[in-house]
């Protein structure tokens, strides 16, 4: 049991550490389309195959529902990389608590996370109609985080003795 625990402490990490760095591109690539309109990023590989256009989209921010609703100047409205940053390092920092509570959490904020990836992903499908590559290997990731996230929660469960 203990063996699994730790192979799953690491897969956490290293979903965790592509999922920092997917972010952190795609906080890249959104700002340099923003300097430079003539900009392509390296996962534009056709015109409807394109990262840049598609966080250069109202969708880029805010999951594309925060400006509707709260106004394009609401400190929520910023770049769905920058959630995806946080999200990946809560999911790191607290993949190393065993608690309960930590559990929960992880668990809640993946089930969110699959939830925007579903929104995002029928918005780049009937929305967009793009298929941005950075995007669908966030999506696996944050699957792959609910499948650990599960599994924990599962163990927290049966782990727990009657009083």
């Amino acid at each position: 049991p203990n063996e699994g625990v730790a192979m799953a402490a690491l897969l956490r990490a290293a979903l965790c550490a592509a999922g920092v760095a997917l972010s952190l591109y795609s906080l890249h690539v959104k700002h340099e389309a923003e300097r430079s309109p003539s900009y392509r990023a390296a996962c534009d590989l056709a015109p409807s195959v394109s990262c840049t256009r598609v966080f250069s989209s109202r969708w880029g921010r805010g999951l594309g529902l925060v400006e509707p609703v709260l106004g394009k100047e609401s400190a929520l409205n910023v770049p769905n990389g920058a959630f995806g940053v946080i999200f990946y390092l809560l999911q790191g920092l607290l993949g190393t608590s065993g608690s309960r509570v930590a559990s929960v959490t992880l668990l809640g904020t993946s089930v969110a996370s699959a939830v925007a990836s579903l929104w995002l992903g029928a918005v780049l499908l009937f929305g967009l109609r793009d298929l941005c590559v950075l995007c669908l290997s966030s999506y696996g990731l944050n699957l792959a985080l609910l499948g650990l996230n599960v599994r924990r929660w599962q163990r927290h469960r049966t782990d727990r003795k009657p009083p």
